[in-house]
């Protein structure tokens, strides 16, 4: 074993392995970040569709459920990647135009935001149907309306109760950035395996990107943790913890 094959500079331009791996590390955290956003917004969009009084509007958050959690994320990186500028030639024209670093980004946090979406989509309909009927009717018997009942009274309430899947989305949601590597983006997994394969030092590469990995989802896990502790009302934190 070789550890200073990180502070070696590439065959190629100043920058050593390590800076090389700890840009990859970079696109793998803003993706990351970025997917997440996309993710909650779209998750809890779908999550109250799907519990509203609407039929029409739940059987399409219904769909989009299935759609979503049914195609493996690899083909959905593929779709989003390649046939979706097939079949929209404005994008195309753009995707040739743009910075194929780019393209890869807005692929691959859409791809993952949306597959993620889909999961958190079901934990907040969960959530909001583990209240029970009671606290909908009290909140209509104050005089709020339905987007009132959900904004102050069963989100927040929810949100309580589902912290702990939200915190294994999160860390699956960083791992499953590596998948990333399957249309170019130049991401942690992808810089990985370029090491390797250029310096035939694969236990050193993988070595490093595995402590990175469990660095930033150990990270995430006690960020979320920390959350949970802070939001806690009594009578449902128990529920929450329970469930890790």
């Amino acid at each position: 074993m070789n550890w200073r094959i990180f502070l070696e500079t590439m065959p190629e331009g100043d920058a050593t392995w390590w800076q090389m791996l700890a840009s990859g590390l970079g696109w793998t955290l803003a993706c990351a970040a970025t997917a997440w956003i996309i993710a909650l917004a779209a998750g809890t969009s779908i999550g109250i569709a799907r519990t509203g009084t609407s039929r029409a509007a739940s059987r399409v958050a219904a769909t989009y459920v299935e759609l979503f959690r049914n195609i493996p994320l690899i083909i959905q990186f593929f779709l989003w990647y390649f046939v979706l500028p097939e079949l929209c030639p404005p994008l195309k024209r753009w995707v040739v135009q743009a910075d194929p670093a780019a393209v890869q980004f807005l692929a691959a946090t859409l791809c993952l935001g949306l597959f993620t979406s889909a999961r958190i989509a079901e934990q907040v309909r969960a959530g909001i149907e583990s209240l029970g009927r009671g606290q909908r009717q009290a909140a209509r018997a104050m005089g709020l309306n339905e987007a009132q009942c959900y904004r102050h009274v069963l989100l927040p309430v929810t949100f309580r109760v589902i912290m702990p899947p939200l915190t294994s989305e999160l860390m699956n949601l960083v791992k499953n950035t590596a998948v990333a590597y399957s249309i170019g983006l130049a991401e942690l997994f992808f810089r990985t395996r370029e090491m390797g394969e250029i310096t035939f030092r694969y236990f050193e590469a993988f070595a490093a990107a595995t402590l990175a990995y469990m660095v930033i989802a150990l990270a995430a896990n006690r960020a979320m943790r920390f959350i949970e502790r802070r939001i806690a009302v009594p009578g449902v934190a128990g529920t929450a913890r329970s469930a890790h």
